[in-house]
């Protein structure tokens, strides 16, 4: 008999061993899954994805990889969630500093983010980029 219940201990400490438990955060699969394709870049409420804008590097696909890395645009750099996962922080060397936004919507099929950022004149701009999964 105790043959057998240590046994049983035995092959239960065996099967909780080998169990893999999955410590990404549902945010976490929804930003890494698909690519994303920008589908509005607005700053003050107006496109500012055209050749002048302000947002035009931002255009076209953005990629968050599992490993903390992407491309978002043209840029290739780091990002990470911040505020337990309700913002999301772009870090790239062509920046002079980190893009620090307020995750709007996130979902299998939806990316909307919001930012303030900074310009030259002093007056922020109010930002808001949504993308759809690819």
């Amino acid at each position: 008999m105790k043959n057998l219940v240590l046994l049983l201990i035995i092959s239960g400490c065996f099967y909780l061993a080998s169990c893999k438990k999955d410590s990404q955060s549902e945010n976490f699969k929804f930003l890494t899954g698909p690519t994303w394709a920008s589908d509005s870049l607005l700053a003050n409420g107006v496109d500012a994805s055209g050749p002048d804008g302000i947002l035009k590097n931002f255009k076209g696909d953005a990629k968050f990889n599992k490993d903390y890395t992407g491309t978002f645009g043209v840029y290739t750099g780091t990002w990470r969630f911040a505020f337990d996962e309700t913002e999301l922080v772009i870090s790239t060397d062509s920046l002079p500093i980190p893009v620090t936004t307020k995750i709007v919507e996130l979902n299998s099929i939806s990316l909307k983010v919001t930012t303030i950022y900074p310009n030259p004149q002093g007056v922020p701009t109010n930002i808001r980029m949504t993308f759809k999964a690819k």
